[in-house]
């Protein structure tokens, strides 16, 4: 997923571009707005955290891209493009290193497991969108 600052900067081509160089191949995206409830529902292993409350702000303070991507070992491929939580801590050439600054303003999102990836694509798309 596109966060709500990496398409307020304009960002999205360039994030979706890196993935398909990387061999990703883009199976369902869709421009959207989050509201509270699938940010909650989203986020919720994250409920009894302090920061909880500001993600939540955050992934609903504008369009995010939400996206859905195969490959050879996508999950692994994509995150490691996208680079470290961190912004600061990340590898430059990565999508944070080149373009983060912010841990809580970190352009992207990435299933961290296929388990989540399972998860989270049944919160942001109906099984006809893929």
């Amino acid at each position: 997923m596109v966060k709500p600052d990496g398409v307020q900067r304009g960002l999205v081509g360039e994030i979706i571009s890196r993935l398909e160089r990387r061999g990703l191949r883009l199976v369902a995206a869709k421009v959207m707005h989050v509201d509270e409830s699938l940010a909650k529902r989203h986020y919720e292993m994250h409920a009894e955290k302090p920061f909880f409350s500001s993600l939540i702000e955050y992934i609903t303070s504008g369009p995010v891209v939400a996206m859905v991507w195969s490959g050879d070992k996508a999950i692994e491929a994509a995150r490691s493009t996208m680079g470290a939580t961190d912004p600061i801590e990340a590898t430059p050439g990565t999508i944070r290193g080149d373009f983060g600054l912010d841990i809580e303003k970190n352009l992207v999102h990435g299933s961290d497991s296929e388990e989540s990836a399972h998860r989270e694509i049944s919160l942001f798309f109906a099984d006809d969108e893929l």
